[in-house]
């Protein structure tokens, strides 16, 4: 419910980001105008991609710090390593549904040809073949950029995850209890707000491979 609640009012944000990032140009994606469109697809995928995430996340963590307390020792073990392993576990995992998701809204984004409606987008990225893709044959074009997700998303969640832990873990040190929900809010913040700074370039790169197509709106596949 808070994954779906952040990324509905981030919306309008999230549009002029992909639509700065998209090989047409922001005004011929769109501009300021429209910045509502494809918010259908993100509301359709955020729920299950964030509970694939943090459920992953959260059921990897034990494991993970168990593996390292048999195999290095309780001394050597990394609360950090433990953050990093877990989280790039659940990227893996939230991916499945966040990709295609991503790839319906940018093309709904950026007004791309054929994107009309949700259910026209849907039916326009299946009906693509992108041999870059995976299953292209079955999926069509909703696993293009893959890859490159997973290339941003795990080196995001190596930054995030560990610094949003350790800031809170200082905080409560300095003020002698546990953060509250807003200090914790804004540990995330600070944590990803980092993390995407170091993995711009590569945000960009999965957005123009999941559009497919070049600035002219033809198709590069």
């Amino acid at each position: 419910m808070a994954g779906t609640t952040v990324d509905l009012a981030l919306f309008p944000i999230d549009t002029l980001k992909t639509r700065l990032q998209s090989p047409q140009g922001f005004v011929a994606a769109g501009g300021f105008r429209g910045v509502y469109r494809g918010i259908m697809a993100a509301a359709a995928g955020s729920s299950p991609g964030a509970a694939l995430f943090f459920g992953t996340y959260e059921t990897m963590k034990p494991v993970i710090a168990n593996l390292q307390s048999t195999y290095r020792g309780e001394e050597a073990s990394s609360p950090a390593l433990t953050h990093m392993i877990s989280a790039s576990i659940g990227e893996a995992a939230a991916c499945l549904v966040r990709v295609p998701t991503e790839v319906v809204k940018s093309k709904m984004q950026t007004n791309a040809a054929g994107a009309s409606s949700l259910s026209a987008t849907f039916k326009l990225v299946v009906s693509e073949k992108d041999g870059r893709a995976f299953g292209s044959q079955v999926f069509g074009g909703l696993y293009r950029g893959y890859g490159i997700t997973l290339m941003r998303e795990v080196p995001f969640a190596f930054i995030q995850f560990p610094l949003y832990e350790r800031l809170k873990v200082e905080w409560a040190k300095i003020q002698g209890f546990e953060t509250s929900p807003l200090q914790a809010a804004t540990c995330g913040s600070f944590s990803g707000g980092i993390a995407a700074a170091f993995t711009t370039p590569l945000d960009v790169v999965k957005t123009r491979l999941m559009l497919g197509s070049d600035k002219n709106g033809v198709n590069s596949y």
